[in-house]
């Protein structure tokens, strides 16, 4: 006959049984953890495609009406900033734009200045005159009329030194102004694309403009914050010359020269815009009524001057009106698709809810018997508590009347 469990069996027995159903529970809780995890990423993904769309449509219908309203083509913007680095006199600059614009063919052949891209200035455009404005203030006049040169073989043939490191006025970019009549005059700042250190992460590929892929600012709710437009580094616009122009490693000029001078620099509608998002920006911002944030966390106060050298506004309208009713389209659908993206979570939370007041429950119970464990019921949801049993034999080794003898 066998003989009945002991109390400490049956405490074991009944433990396990309510520790297998906390685990169950547990993993129903990671279960609906993962879920609403990959949901939201969905809800993020679709929202970062609506702010692409935004932005693109924005651009569309700002670049219209200054179409419409505005007489100067974006031939005229070019020109107007070539006259305006031309009479800054005495400059690096100044001199270079003449040799390439007067003596085109005397200078064109010359290696020093086929290596000479252009300058920051005129190596890209901006669809609104307070973003060319106010991108042109935080850069500074220094970096405005920087030269861009491809190579390093290039930079150094700009200025020759002596034994004793004194620069030699007849050689390089010196020699090249004597021959014109026109003279350098303090220093000037040179960007070489193949040394500047390039843009790490991934380029939208399928953009014509090839942006840079950035992790927009987000609020708590993952929207972005309000009058937040765009990162200077992509609302700058290459021309289709400059788009082709790469760097040995395959890096274009928004990977590096204007990466290098705008990082992630912050696009905002209005100060007050900046002032609501601070908590969010990182690496500096600006507004298109005039506020500049540097990344060092300094502001720039007063009344901003008359700057000479600006980007060219180009009044290119950016898409064709088909595209534009297809982008609006795909608007509708993918808040359509976050809609129910929403439904979904809100269901996932309330399972979640249940599963984790379900858990504690357990949990408390299982707390509860652990400490004061009762040997005459068992836990609730548990089998009943036995020892394997013989044929005809009472479970915990009493005799019954039905039992038969032998």
């Amino acid at each position: 006959m066998a003989s009945p469990p002991l109390p400490s069996q049956i405490v074991e027995f009944n433990c396990k049984v309510m520790e297998e159903k906390l685990k169950s529970l547990g993993l129903k809780v990671k279960h609906h953890d993962e879920n609403l995890r990959f949901l939201k990423s969905e809800i993020n993904a679709i929202e970062e495609v609506c702010v692409d769309l935004a932005i693109k449509l924005g651009n569309y219908h700002t670049s219209v009406a200054a179409v419409a309203t505005n007489d100067t083509s974006t031939e005229e913007a070019e020109q107007r900033t070539i006259r305006s680095i031309l009479d800054q006199d005495k400059t690096a600059a100044a001199l270079v734009c003449q040799l390439k614009v007067r003596y085109h063919e005397r200078t064109s052949n010359m290696p020093l200045m086929k290596d000479i891209l252009g300058f920051v200035a005129t190596l890209g455009k901006v669809n609104d005159d307070h973003l060319s404005r106010v991108l042109a203030e935080y850069l500074g006049m220094d970096n405005m009329l920087a030269l861009v040169c491809k190579t390093y073989d290039g930079v150094k043939g700009l200025e020759k030194y002596d034994k004793d490191g004194i620069i030699d006025k007849s050689s390089g970019i010196h020699g090249l102004g004597r021959s014109v009549g026109k003279f350098l005059n303090g220093r000037f700042t040179v960007f070489c694309l193949e040394n500047l250190r390039s843009f790490s992460g991934d380029v939208n590929i399928d953009d014509p403009q090839r942006k840079l892929i950035l992790h927009r600012p987000r609020l708590p709710g993952g929207e972005s914050p309000p009058g937040f437009l765009d990162f200077a580094v992509n609302m700058i616009h290459l021309d289709r010359a400059h788009l082709s122009c790469l760097t040995a490693s395959g890096h274009g000029l928004r990977e590096t020269l204007f990466y290098s001078l705008f990082s992630h620099l912050q696009v905002y509608k209005t100060r007050a815009d900046i002032q609501c998002a601070l908590p969010l920006i990182n690496d500096g911002a600006v507004s298109l009524d005039g506020g500049i944030l540097k990344p060092n966390g300094s502001f720039f106060l007063g009344y901003s001057k008359n700057l000479e050298v600006k980007f060219p506004v180009s009044l290119e309208v950016s898409s064709s009106p088909e595209n534009i009713a297809e982008m609006e389209e795909q608007v509708k659908l993918k808040n359509w698709e976050k809609e129910r993206l929403l439904e979904d979570m809100k269901r996932e939370e309330d399972l979640l809810k249940q599963v984790k007041e379900l858990y504690s429950k357990k949990k408390q119970e299982l707390m509860d018997y652990l400490t004061h464990p009762s040997l005459t019921q068992t836990p609730r949801d548990s089998p009943p508590i036995c020892s394997p049993a013989t044929p005809g034999s009472n479970p915990f080794g009493a005799k019954s009347s039905h039992t038969r003898r032998y």
